[in-house]
């Protein structure tokens, strides 16, 4: 800075913070303007010697200049501003020989941010390589200018001069001439239209953005959920609003996202986005988009500019971006927003492929199991079933009851060995082979028998296929059957297990006894033969069937069946419904152990209904 040279020279410093947002610039206007026209105003023994040279042209000059550096910091620091006013009085050492000397002053105002490490920008726009305003008044308006960089604070000053006497002062009846400052002329091969721009599209968005978007999208599976948040990333620091679009199988664009700076611009804006969608896809980052009416804006309206959604090099959609005012977006902020663009477009890719896989998963796993259980006559079945593998509704467990006709049903619960999707799909083949044997009239051992030849077969041809490395699938299954008579309550039951834990008859006594012995897993020996035991399931008794995953429930070196457990369990159900049953053992098995559960959790009830003539009141 230059200060006048006089030993005359007065000086008086004036102040003002300003936060880094949209009312800076109207701030610092007031400040400057009132603080001028105060000092214009008072005496010069109260004011200082140079305020009668503090005219209408210095005033305007000072607040055009000052607000020009204000909003420059706002756009590129973003930082809280300091605006620093110093006044240099002197008199004309020209003036002399008894004559009075006129009033002379210096006025330096200085623009100070905390991002002094961003250089200051409005010489050169980055993506026109025009010319910017705001500097270029500066430099034509004052009589010198510069920045000045210490360790934590950037300043941008100027400097004015005025001499006491110069036309349009404060204090006279003429009003101050309107001068406009054009830019310097540019070359001919750098003229083009400017479309009206008035100022560069800011970027509020730090340096940290682009590590907050990647991280903030990553692992989201719901393209809905990556919409949502992208909007609100990128509003409001880099736009007042933001529109996103997504395709469709169709081929159509589906708006699935509008964000506004004011929240009740948010309904308006979607409807009058909705009335005119994308017809084509957009291929060009930074397209013009016309402004929405509901948008909001100054009568001059606004700049929407839209931006491809693209991964993997298939459309994904569309990014529109909209600011108050018409402003030029710069090739940083252009770059900015297609790496956003880039992020949000592979994280619906991502999260669409993850919800295909997941619904062709789920149809398939709706197939192992059946959709409900039969209804028995004078029996109430209930089943309780907790797949171990997050996200799935199937796992290596499978069950199902099914009608026979002649008064004849089936009921099973199987366990294969393993929890991947191979396990999944060996539920399905055993479920189904069960209910084929069945029908073509194979009793239970019969269905036993001929299951695990099928199982046997299906390892072999696995380990001549894959060698020694492909693993064996071992099969534990507990099946059976129910014969009702109408004219007997309760029914006669057929049972037999294959590696599986044995069923458990509950006397209406609170006698507990296994309902079949133990036999080998089915897969293993293709010679096996399996037996059957046969029992009447009388009025108020109760069948328990479960997996492993009951009762190998750990808890410390202690599982949930030793001892006779699962017997405790059963008895101190006494009295329970079958649904009430199922749920009760279920808690128990959870409730044994502290940590997590580790398998597949089943549970089927067969309870024969005690008939309504015999019930006590």
């Amino acid at each position: 800075m230059v200060p006048l040279s006089s030993p005359h020279t007065t000086e008086s410093v004036s102040r003002k913070g300003l936060p880094a947002n949209q009312l800076a610039a109207a701030g610092a206007r007031k400040f400057v303007r009132a603080l001028l026209t105060e000092r214009a105003a008072a005496p010069p023994a109260t004011a200082g010697p140079g305020s009668a040279a503090i005219d209408a042209e210095l005033i305007h000059d000072a607040v055009l200049l000052t607000s020009e550096l204000v909003t420059n910091a706002v756009m590129y620091a973003g930082t809280e501003i300091d605006v620093t006013c110093r006044l240099e009085h002197d008199h004309d050492p020209a003036e002399g020989d008894g004559e009075p000397r006129r009033a002379k002053l210096g006025l330096v105002m200085e623009v100070s941010d905390r991002h002094p490490a961003r250089r200051v920008r409005g010489g050169v726009d980055a993506r026109t390589g025009e010319p910017g305003y705001g500097l270029q008044l500066v430099s034509a308006l004052a009589e010198s200018w510069g920045v000045t960089y210490r360790k934590s604070v950037k300043t941008v000053w100027f400097r004015l001069e005025s001499t006491e006497g110069r036309p349009g002062t404060v204090g006279s009846v003429s009003r101050p001439e309107t001068r406009t400052v054009a830019p310097p002329a540019r070359p001919a091969a750098q003229r083009r239209s400017t479309h009206g721009y008035a100022a560069e599209w800011a970027d509020r968005g730090g340096p940290s953005f682009l590590a907050e978007t990647s991280e903030l999208l990553a692992g989201q599976l719901d393209q809905d959920m990556v919409t949502a948040l992208a909007a609100q990333l990128l509003v409001p620091r880099l736009a007042d609003w933001c529109a996103i679009w997504l395709t469709t199988d169709s081929g159509t664009m589906q708006l699935s996202r509008v964000w506004h700076i004011d929240e009740r611009r948010i309904a308006p804006l979607r409807a009058d986005l909705e009335l005119d969608p994308p017809a084509d896809l957009i291929r060009t980052a930074g397209t013009p988009w016309p402004w929405p009416e509901c948008a909001g804006a100054t009568s001059s309206g606004g700049s929407a500019l839209a931006f491809p959604l693209v991964a993997r090099d298939t459309d994904q959609g569309m990014l529109l971006l909209g600011r108050a005012g018409h402003l030029q977006m710069t090739d940083t902020v252009v770059r900015m927003v297609e790496d956003v663009a880039r992020r949000v477009a592979q994280a619906v890719f991502t999260a669409r492929q993850y919800t295909r896989q997941t619904t062709i998963s789920l149809a398939l796993q709706r197939r192992q199991l059946p959709a409900t259980l039969a209804s028995i006559p004078g029996v109430d079945t209930a089943i309780v079933y907790e797949p171990h593998g997050e996200g799935q509704t199937v796992g290596g467990d499978f069950y199902d009851v099914f009608p026979m006709g002649d008064r004849r049903w089936c009921f099973l619960l199987g366990d294969v060995q393993g929890k991947d999707p191979e396990a999944m799909s060996v539920t399905g083949l055993a479920r189904h082979l069960v209910r084929l044997l069945a029908r073509e009239g194979h009793g239970v051992e019969s269905v036993l028998d001929r299951l695990n030849l099928a199982m046997a077969e299906e390892s072999a041809e696995a380990v001549e296929l894959g060698g020694e490395q492909a693993s064996s699938r071992f099969l534990s299954l507990l099946y059976g059957e129910l014969e009702v008579d109408p004219g007997t309550p309760g029914a006669r039951c057929t049972v037999a297990t294959a590696g599986h834990p044995p069923p458990l008859h509950m006397f209406v006594d609170g006698r507990v006894e296994a309902a079949s012995d133990p036999q080998m897993l089915l897969g293993i020996d293709e010679g096996t033969e399996f037996q059957a035991s046969s029992f009447a399931l009388a009025p108020g008794e109760t069948l328990l069937c479960v997996t492993d995953g009951v009762t190998e429930r750990r808890c410390g070196n202690w599982q949930l069946d030793d001892n006779d457990g699962l017997i405790e369990v059963l008895r101190d159900g006494t009295g329970l419904g079958a649904k009430a049953l199922a749920e009760h053992v279920r808690r128990a098995a959870h409730d044994f152990g502290t940590g997590p559960v580790e398998d597949d959790l089943s549970v089927l009830v067969l309870q024969a209904v005690t008939p309504v003539a015999d019930r006590r009141p």
